[in-house]
């Protein structure tokens, strides 16, 4: 249901059929409603008519049907008699891939979206690589969850859809299309085909796309209790047609929702109409328990775009929200809109930090301004998946974190909300709920609070070193104080990077986990820059050749990796590779081997270590620059020999 709402929401039909709709064929009647967004009804024109001829063509739109009503064992099911029909398309295999990972079949998805990407040759295959990522990680994070305990709310849920749970007072509201539930419409639902009166526009009480009712909002008392009532929450939203979750102000006398309304000119009946979501606002009457007129968001655009999923801040001066509007990066992207002093709000601004080319939806901020947020692009187990980003700065979060199983599901998991950091309500459409959307309450189980501190130091007169950079993989970066230290926060279970830089100095990697962690604890972990010295030779330990040869040896390709690692963290440097002899033999002998050497170092760090051979020089010196006495006729032992052999690199340019 709440896909339904991600691009368009409600789709009003509004085309007149015609008398003699009895006597068309079935697939024509099928495809009369499909193209009028009736997937509900158009499944059974399409069974009807694959019984009498079938063709690829019926088996590719009764699968679309289905994945359109969520309807997945029925679409696997018609997506595979599609994909195994001459002729099917590329776009069947990646849907087809689709599904089954919404069913959790991983393996049989990754041979779905590789036989997409082969017959593709025009898209990007990073993706690929991204999907079927995305189905290694889902077998690995089932098998290993994260400590988070979910509860089925049974008596919030019903057969139908239920979702977008927040608290209110002592109340829980949330969003519901059930139909002859307790405290729901109380007579029959309509039965068969649904016809649309071209004076009157579409059915108000069933929504076709489903077949199921539009979505009301609903209450009921945190208690848990079974004997809790589930009742209309006492509004009037001024729509027949869609409203969904609320969220309010900390004082809980304003909201902010999205509902679906048809235009006061509604005589467009040649064709079908689409209905944008809107968000509006109300307010609590003073002393009474009824809510002020509707009032639309400043930037409603009901004929060119949708705006919903509203997040009001507690102070009810930031409205975070959800569009399709021109811009955008993806389907769906996160905006934000700040109010004045004066009470207008202003532009829409593009959360472009954790928007992406998929649908985002259902923001959610946090008491520490963390956002939280559902999306379908990235390392997700399937459909929608819940990430949350740190805040970082006014309007830019960190790189966003899958919150992984138990949280996500292999189908779509959203409407996330967290209330005290460990507790709070997430919704679902995974197996094992009571309808198609449910309602989950969660309890984050007591985490670990583990910290990094350290210091960075000048490697040679470790003496700490102020504003460098200190960055953290999958967190952040941070500048070291007066005093050179630095503090980041770590998760569980979790494996970092730690890098320190400053200009005119060679950076510092270390690697940091968490792993088999459970208490409190904090890692200590220094860094140590090495200020740059250009046209200074710095040797290479143990590299060493054969006699009279000039390939690398294993021992030797060891400590040269470790100097490809030094020119990947720091990119900025040119090097010069020198390679020196001892003085036995001719000279001009040693000079040519050592310029061998040399360059079989450079060959080395290019072809093995991908480094731009812009970067690099080679010169072979020979016995021209022995460190000690021993020069040509000289008696020395093997010893005092050995130390002139060396190779080393010099940093010439930065």
């Amino acid at each position: 249901m709440k896909r339904i709402l991600t691009v368009a929401s409600l789709i009003a039909c509004v085309m007149l059929l015609s008398l003699n709709t009895r006597a068309q064929s079935a697939l024509k009647q099928a495809d009369e409603q499909y193209n009028l967004y009736n997937y509900s009804k158009a499944v059974g024109y399409y069974l009807k008519a694959y019984k009498k001829d079938s063709t690829l063509y019926i088996a590719e739109h009764l699968a679309n049907s289905y994945r359109l009503m969520d309807d997945y064992n029925n679409a696997e099911t018609w997506y595979a008699k599609a994909a195994a029909t001459k002729g099917s398309g590329a776009d069947v295999f990646l849907k087809y891939g689709d599904i089954l990972k919404s069913n959790g079949k991983y393996i049989e998805a990754k041979v779905q979206y590789t036989r997409y990407y082969v017959l593709r040759t025009d898209v990007d295959k990073n993706q690929l690589r991204v999907l079927t990522a995305g189905c290694d990680s889902a077998v690995k994070w089932m098998k290993s969850p994260t400590g988070v305990d979910l509860k089925n709310e049974q008596t919030l849920n019903s057969a139908e859809s239920d979702w977008g749970a927040s608290n209110y007072g002592n109340n829980i509201v949330f969003t519901s299309d059930r139909f002859g539930k307790k405290g729901g419409p109380q007579h029959p639902r309509k039965k068969g085909l649904l016809y649309f009166d071209q004076h009157k526009g579409p059915d108000t009480e069933i929504y076709g796309w489903t077949g199921d009712n539009y979505l009301k909002l609903y209450q009921a008392g945190k208690t848990g209790n079974s004997t809790d009532t589930v009742n209309f929450f006492p509004f009037s939203a001024g729509t027949e047609y869609h409203v969904s979750a609320p969220s309010f102000t900390a004082d809980g006398n304003e909201m902010y929702f999205t509902l679906t309304k048809i235009p006061a000119q509604w005589n467009d009946t040649a064709r079908i109409k689409t209905i944008k979501l809107e968000i509006y606002s109300s307010k609590k009457n003073a002393g009474a328990n009824t809510w002020s007129a509707p009032v639309p968001f400043k930037y409603n655009n009901q004929n060119q775009y949708s705006v919903g999923d509203p997040f009001i801040t507690p102070d009810g001066k930031t409205l975070y929200f959800v569009s399709d509007m021109p811009g955008g990066l993806g389907g769906t992207d996160i905006y934000y809109s700040q109010k004045d002093s004066e009470g207008n709000w202003g532009g829409p601004v593009n959360l472009k930090s954790v928007n992406s080319t998929g649908n985002e939806r259902t923001p959610f901020i946090d008491e520490n301004k963390d956002i939280y947020f559902s999306s379908d692009n990235g390392i997700t187990l399937g459909g929608l998946d819940i990430f949350k980003a740190i805040h970082t700065t006014d309007d830019k979060f960190g790189p966003k974190q899958n919150l992984r199983y138990p949280v996500n599901s292999p189908r779509d998991d959203f409407a996330y909300v967290v209330y005290g950091g460990t507790t709070g309500y997430l919704s679902s459409n995974r197996l094992g709920g009571v309808g198609s959307d449910d309602i989950y309450s969660f309890t984050q189980k007591p985490v670990a609070a583990i910290r990094l501190e350290g210091v960075v130091y000048d490697k040679k007169s470790r003496q700490p070193v102020a504003n460098s950079l200190v960055t953290l993989s999958k967190v952040g970066r941070v500048t070291t104080n007066a005093t050179g230290r630095f503090s980041f926060n770590l998760q569980e279970n979790a494996d970092y990077t730690l890098r320190g830089e400053k200009a005119t100095y060679l950076s510092d990697n270390q690697l940091v986990s968490t792993k088999g962690i459970t208490e409190n604890k904090t890692i200590r972990k220094d860094l140590y820059i090495d200020k740059i010295e250009l046209n200074k030779a710095i040797k290479i330990e143990n590299i060493y050749y054969d006699f009279d040869k000039s390939n690398i040896r294993p021992d030797a390709a060891v400590e040269l990796d470790k100097l490809i690692k030094v020119l990947k963290d720091n990119p900025n440097i040119d090097i010069e590779i020198g390679s020196h002899t001892d003085s036995k033999g001719n000279d001009a002998y040693n000079m040519a081997l050592s310029q061998r050497r040399a360059n079989s170092v450079v060959q080395y760090l290019i072809t093995v270590g991908g480094i731009d051979e812009s970067r690099l020089s080679s010169r072979g010196y020979g016995e021209s620059r022995l460190l000690n006495r021993c020069s040509n006729g000289v008696d020395c032992s093997p010893a005092e020999h050995q130390l002139n052999r060396r190779t080393e690199f010099t940093i010439v340019k930065m």
